[in-house]
Parts: structure tokens; C-alpha cells; sequence
């Protein structure tokens, strides 16, 4: 994964940023007069903050409910060995898990905290098999099953 530098913003950048994380879909024109700049002064700052990846992805936020994925499961994971090559394919299995929303290397009494989108407690012990058992490396893994997710998804505080 590539490291970013922190990118050099002015205070119409973050203006913009704090207009964009709130909702991607206000038209440029909108932005353009709230920061006090043109649209297409707008749309190149934009597509700059894209290409130097201070805006890292453009993405839908899905309400899983609405779409027969109710279960969120926070999983912590502690690993047998932390030998890079070993470590690198656990965070490549993780990064390639569909089921897995957010992967955290972290420092601490566990390994990897990974945030996990499931339909039932059924796909998760079939994913925890897959992900834990066969997949290696794994010492010890611990489940938190949300009851409710009170924040997903905050801005970022500019």
C-alpha cells in the first residue's frame, strides 16, 4: 500500500473537502459559491484532491438493512507469528473479504481489528473458518456483534 505524504491544503481546499465529505453529489456550482471560488476552479481542485489521493474514493453508503445485511461484527484478531510474509498475505486475505468493510493493523493485545458486514451469525462462522481457520496464522480471534450502529462512516474533522 502506498504511503501518502500529508498534501500541502490550503484553507479552500479543506472548505471544499468539508463540502465533499458531507455529500459527493452537490453539483460543483453549489461548492463553487459556499468556498467563494468558480465551478471549474472547483472541479480542478476536485480532481486534484482525487489524483494526489487526499480524497481517497468516491463510494455509495449502503444501508445494510435495506439490503439483507443487518449484522455488523467487529472481530479482533491475534496472530500465531508476525513474520512480515506472513502478516503481508493475512492483510491481503483481509483486503480481498468482501464481507470485510474495515481492516485495522493495530498495535496492542491483538493483531488486526476487522468491521465485518454479515446477512446472519450462519455466513460468519463460515467466513471465520475461511478467514481464521484455513487461511493460517491466526492464534486467537475475538467477536463483538453490534446492536446498533449508532456512526459509520464520519467525516474526517478538517
Amino acid at each position: 500500500m502506498k504511503k501518502l505524504e500529508q498534501a500541502a491544503l490550503d484553507a479552500l481546499d479543506l472548505k471544499i473537502l468539508r463540502a465533499d465529505q458531507e455529500n459527493n453529489l452537490v453539483p460543483q456550482w453549489v461548492i463553487a459559491e459556499a468556498v467563494g471560488l468558480s465551478p471549474p476552479a472547483v472541479a480542478r481542485r476536485l480532481q486534484s484532491l482525487r489524483e494526489s489521493g487526499v480524497i481517497a474514493k468516491d463510494i455509495a453508503v449502503v444501508d445494510g438493512h435495506a439490503v439483507g445485511r443487518p449484522l455488523t461484527i467487529i472481530a479482533h484478531v491475534t496472530t500465531e507469528n508476525e513474520r512480515l510474509d506472513l502478516l503481508d498475505a493475512m492483510k491481503e486475505r483481509f483486503a480481498r473479504c468482501p464481507q470485510i468493510q474495515q481492516c485495522y493493523y493495530v498495535t496492542g493485545e491483538m493483531d488486526f481489528i476487522l468491521i465485518l458486514n454479515v446477512t446472519d451469525m450462519a455466513e460468519y462462522n463460515e467466513l471465520t473458518r475461511e478467514l481464521f481457520f484455513d487461511g493460517g496464522n491466526v492464534k486467537s480471534f475475538q467477536t463483538c456483534v453490534s446492536m446498533q450502529n449508532v456512526k459509520t462512516y464520519g467525516a474526517i474533522p478538517l
